[in-house]
């Protein structure tokens, strides 16, 4: 008899460990966090639905909502909101005003500003399109497409800046490569630091040439006979 309320304890214990544990659930409905169904620290494999602001640690599935939700880990599948925010890796489509990613990423991002703090594959349509590390894929964008590292698709939008290597398409108002452009530049100022490929602008700048400039000023920095010249200068 004496073994009984030790037992229970135990069991106790057990049960009361179990129900704070971060769980997996196919549902949660949110008001405010954390007033909704599930904590923030579980995680929904399903469908997720939001009034104003949800929170949960991983989302595989449909999130839905007219607010805020935030995934405090990785996010698989399709995310609907004004604020779709992503700490971890974000695989699939979201759509939202501003879209946020911590991690990787690889899908489709419609929004105003989309934002990815490392590597990125797939398509990027907003008005702001930011990358800190690798791109591949298209960015599309009214007004500002930046990639912080190696970029390697299109980029088409007012600005276009890529910090080291681009290899690919750029159009815009003004594009911008840090180190290698290979492939096709057109607006009205195009710069790379080295060119292999064609810009095709009112000015086009390079210090290394190797291909074709078309505009009405052009500037090849390894060229010690024609630096400048105005509507055709080629360099092989």
């Amino acid at each position: 008899m004496k073994k009984i309320p030790g037992l229970f304890l135990v069991l106790f214990s057990f049960f009361a460990t179990c129900a704070h544990a971060a769980i997996t659930t196919p549902l949660q409905v949110s008001v405010w966090s954390p007033i909704q169904l599930f904590s923030a620290d579980d995680s929904i494999f399903g469908l997720r639905v939001s009034a104003l602001y949800s929170d949960n640690y991983a989302m595989s599935g449909l999130s839905v909502s007219p607010g805020w939700t935030r995934t405090a880990d990785d996010m698989n599948g399709i995310q609907l909101g004004l604020v779709n925010w992503t700490d971890g890796s974000l695989h699939g489509w979201e759509t939202g005003f501003l879209n946020y990613t911590g991690n990787r990423f690889s899908g489709l991002k419609i929004g105003a500003v989309n934002i990815v703090k490392d590597n990125a594959t797939g398509v990027q349509l907003g008005a702001v399109n930011c990358n800190s590390n690798f791109f591949h894929g298209w960015q599309m964008g009214g007004l500002f497409n930046y990639t912080g590292d190696n970029s390697v698709g299109v980029q088409v939008g007012l600005i276009n800046l890529v910090h080291r290597d681009f290899s690919g398409w750029q159009t815009g108002f003004y594009n911008h490569v840090g180190s290698h452009m290979t492939g096709l530049q057109i607006g009205c100022f195009n710069y790379a630091r080295e060119v292999h490929g064609v810009q095709l602008g009112v000015f086009n700048i390079t210090d290394s040439l190797n291909g074709v400039q078309l505009g009405l000023g052009n500037h090849n920095g390894n060229s010690e006979a024609f630096p400048y010249t105005t509507v055709l200068n080629c360099a092989f």
